[in-house]
């Protein structure tokens, strides 16, 4: 007698247990990195937070630098899934969705692993690569979000100057709240934004 194979269907929920169990564990990752950093995250205290498993987590991510650099994509894919999905408006409501992105939880775990990264021989190369795929894509979204034409001496500066400005408020916005001054910064940023774009 043969042996039976089960129809593909049949593995379905297994493959949904694992992209559930991979999908926490990400999101662990992030708030880990968010919450306590780089030294404090390791891949015990995102399996407990995850409620699985240290084992299952490294089934799904061999090793720490493996866990923590796919959390970082995952949190430069939420980043840019959230510009895509915003609504066309003007320019000043972009200017501050984009400075949003950069003082949230994301980005608080986004830079803790940079700082890991520039420490850490094995992990540099993987976030430095990351960061320039996040970075090529956030102008590209900017880009269009903020219809720019960058055949226009000027304009591609511009946009990237705005992503920098962005990045350096997300900086400030991590020792005090800042969202008095960020407020102020932020409006005139899109009034130089408009200014500069024509």
């Amino acid at each position: 007698m043969g042996v039976v194979t089960p129809p593909p269907a049949a593995k379905a929920p297994k493959q949904d247990r694992s992209r559930a169990t991979r999908q926490r564990l990400l999101e662990a990752a992030v708030a880990c990195l968010a919450e306590v950093g780089w030294a404090g995250s390791t891949v015990s205290v995102v399996a407990e937070r995850a409620g699985v498993s240290r084992g299952a987590a490294q089934h799904h991510f061999p090793t720490r630098e493996d866990l923590f650099t796919a959390a970082v994509e995952y949190v430069a894919e939420e980043r840019s899934q959230a510009l895509r999905d915003l609504p066309v408006q003007d320019r000043a409501s972009v200017v501050a969705a984009l400075v949003d992105l950069y003082t949230g939880p994301l980005f608080r775990a986004a830079l803790q692993l940079w700082v890991a990264a520039s420490n850490e021989e094995q992990l540099r190369p993987r976030v430095t690569e990351l960061e320039a795929r996040v970075g090529r894509e956030t102008h590209r979204i900017a880009v269009r979000l903020l219809d720019a034409d960058e055949s226009r001496p000027g304009v591609r500066e511009t946009v990237q100057g705005l992503l920098d400005m962005a990045r350096g408020l997300g900086l400030a916005n991590l020792l005090t709240d800042d969202a008095a001054r960020r407020e102020r910064v932020v409006a005139q940023w899109a009034a130089l934004v408009e200014e500069g774009l024509g």
